[in-house]
């Protein structure tokens, strides 16, 4: 692993220096896994009774992820064994068919809805969760997802349960807010992803001195969305999906507006559409890539198996193939089918083996500390039977910035039962590229307060805003447009204004008078 070395070379108090070099490595991370076990079993003694079972949990499965960490050195892909995706590895979504009407209602009820709902909104100005942002109608995302799963549930006369995964920053308030869904034809389940502590970059070992998370937040981190398996087990949804007689999950972003509930993809798992006696284990659905996603994981071929390839994994002298749109032409969506039965099999056989992405941070307090992490779809690999399916890129439709709710809340989508649904007033399926200057437009707040209401957007390809600049009533914004307010200047789109293919730029300022 990249850095691990020379991370493990600088570990503290050390008496003994064996001569040979790879000798001297081993009893370093002997060393460094011995003095960890330590370490958590101590902050273990800082639990009350109560709690201790399910944190001995969570911490073996740090210790797992913490020894793989000192064990693997170099790329976990090399990347001249990468091979050709075979023919048959990504279906296309046009050849899937849709079941028979008398057979959804037995298939909706075989599958459980999983939602990524660890995020918080602080990135977009916003406190608590992301998925209590208002991104349509005063809709959440939260809001959305119920509808939809309840739309599906009374439309079919079917039983699909929402199940979250929240992490130690967003299930109180979560919680709260999941009370007013009460009526709704939709059973809520939430669990908590693990939470892990921060190691130290110079000693390896944790930074925080005990459990109490609340007064000490810093010292401990979600260890990303790969997370998902191993919690799901132990929250015991996993065991009780299977007894219902539950066969898979669909699992996404919970920011991920275009990740609703695809008929005709659980027709090719569990209906009419599904082909051969093996079933298909796990699902990635990936889409066309385009420049504005060459930084998205791909799928590759390799050892025989499909996995991801993300772009922490490429050597650097490979980064620019690993972005050419030619080379690799699909990127991940994040939404994940997989098979409840087959989760099971892999995780009581121990075979979970995801890549570990190591994020380097600097705390406020000026120490450098390490997260482990993984990613859900990295455990592609571990399962048999795994395919891509290349979806429309409408399921594709994350928010993850305002220049993303710009075009949610626009005129290019209509809302119907929580989902968005493009205009067919719209001329092409793709969405157009659109750039929001960060120090005017990156908070929700201030996004908000520079439209009178949302452009019309219809017939735009791109946009550029840059500065301080605000927008009228009315506005309509078509081609390519950009807008860019000089330091200190100030643009103000009047009303009723149509941009086509406009650059509008210095200084205008519409006064009353």
């Amino acid at each position: 692993m990249t850095g691990a070395i020379d991370l493990l070379l600088s570990v503290r108090g050390h008496q003994r220096i064996p001569s040979d070099t790879k000798e001297f490595h081993e009893a370093t991370k002997r060393d460094a896994l011995m003095r960890l076990k330590k370490d958590l079993d101590h902050l273990l003694e800082t639990v009350e009774e109560s709690r201790k079972t399910g944190l001995q949990k969570e911490m073996c499965g740090f210790e797992a992820l913490y020894h793989r960490f000192l064990q693997e050195d170099g790329p976990s892909v090399e990347w001249d064994r990468i091979e050709k995706l075979p023919e048959e590895a990504v279906k296309d979504y046009s050849t899937l068919k849709l079941p028979q009407e008398a057979h959804i209602r037995d298939m909706l009820d075989k599958l459980v809805v999983v939602k990524l709902n660890g995020g918080l909104g602080t990135s977009m100005g916003c406190h608590g969760p992301k998925s209590v942002i208002p991104v349509r109608n005063d809709l959440t995302f939260l809001d959305m997802t119920v509808q939809q799963i309840e739309f599906l549930n009374k439309k079919y006369n079917a039983n699909v349960p929402l199940v979250l995964m929240n992490s130690f920053n967003t299930d109180v308030d979560t919680e709260k807010v999941i009370r007013k869904y009460k009526g709704f034809q939709v059973q809520i389940y939430t669990f908590n992803q693990s939470c892990y502590p921060r190691i130290s970059r110079d000693s390896l070992l944790p930074i925080a001195k005990d459990f109490d998370i609340e007064n000490d937040i810093e010292a401990w981190y979600p260890p990303g969305h790969g997370d998902f398996y191993q919690s799901f087990q132990n929250s015991g949804l996993l065991r009780k999906f299977l007894e219902e007689g539950r066969e898979y999950c669909f699992l996404s972003n919970i920011d991920n507006l275009g990740a609703t509930v695809d008929i005709k993809i659980l027709n090719r798992l569990i209906g009419d559409d599904r082909q051969g006696d093996k079933p298909i284990e796990f699902v990635m659905e990936v889409t066309d890539k385009t420049r504005a996603d060459v930084k998205g994981g791909t799928l590759i071929h390799y050892e025989n198996k499909l996995r991801l390839l993300e772009i922490a994994q490429v050597p650097k002298e490979h980064v620019d193939d690993f972005k050419s749109v030619k080379t690799f032409k699909f990127f991940n969506t994040n939404n994940i089918w997989a098979r409840l039965e087959s989760i099971e099999r892999v995780l009581n056989a121990k075979t979970m083996n995801m890549e570990i992405i190591v994020n380097n941070k600097t705390l406020d307090n000026g120490i450098r500390v390490i997260q482990l992490e993984t990613a859900v779809g990295a455990a592609m690999k571990c399962f048999d039977g795994g395919i891509g399916i290349n979806v429309p890129r409408s399921r594709f439709l994350p928010v993850k910035k305002t220049s993303d709710l710009l075009l949610v809340m626009s005129n290019l989508y209509s809302l119907k039962y929580g989902s968005l649904v493009m205009s067919p007033q719209r001329m092409f399926p793709t969405t157009p590229l659109v750039k929001l200057g960060d120090n005017h437009f990156s908070k929700v707040k201030e996004f908000l307060s520079r439209f009178a209401n949302i452009p019309d957007l219809i017939e735009l390809d791109h946009l550029t805003v840059s500065g301080d600049v605000t927008f009228g009533r009315g506005v309509s914004l078509r081609g390519t447009v950009i807008i860019i307010a000089n330091h200190g200047d100030r643009i103000d789109i009047p009303a009723g204004a149509i941009l086509e293919n406009k650059i509008v730029s210095g200084n205008m300022r519409i006064l009353d008078h």
